[in-house]
């Protein structure tokens, strides 16, 4: 990694990071039980307790933060793959709380692109349950800032990909 003041990595999330139990660290690949909505959320999770351990290890560099964004209901094709019921109900529930892609997009655009952007931050939409609306810096759940789980999480993924990081 190239020491380039101003970098920063930026990570998607979803307000579906605070579905489900945790990361599942007896059964992480979900062999034993799979459900697709917990594993989706297990993944969203996964993704913000990576970004705030990549943004500890970048701190004492100072020079590449690590912040995440997540695009609130946004109406995409996420849900086409949705059980018959759940998929006919959708499109009246997302008239109701959902947002436009490119709206869906902006708290992406503002993590990579805004100077005040600092590390370890998440962005979503301003409005009801971050559902709609317009970036601005958002909390995640509890779960997500668990020092112990964010580290744990880094190890076994090392282990898993055979690859570690050298900050």
């Amino acid at each position: 990694m190239l020491p380039v003041a101003g970098s920063r990595i930026v990570t998607v999330s979803s307000t579906g990071h605070r579905i489900g139990a945790g990361i599942r660290f007896d059964d992480l690949h979900g062999e034993r039980s799979y459900d697709r909505i917990a594993a989706y959320g297990q993944s969203k999770l996964a993704n913000l307790l990576f970004t705030y351990e990549l943004q500890r290890r970048l701190a004492p560099h100072g020079t590449t933060v690590a912040v995440a964004a997540h695009p609130g209901a946004a109406a995409t094709d996420l849900g086409r793959n949705l059980p018959a019921p759940a998929r006919l109900l959708l499109p009246v529930v997302m008239a109701l709380i959902a947002q436009g892609p490119a709206m869906g997009a902006l708290p992406t655009l503002r993590a990579a692109t805004d100077p005040a952007t600092l590390g370890g931050q998440h962005y979503g939409p301003d409005g009801w349950w971050e559902g709609k609306g317009h970036p601005h810096v958002v909390a995640s759940s509890d779960a997500s800032y668990d020092l112990s789980v964010q580290r744990r999480l880094w190890t076994v993924s090392e282990q898993l990909t055979d690859v570690s990081f050298a900050a």
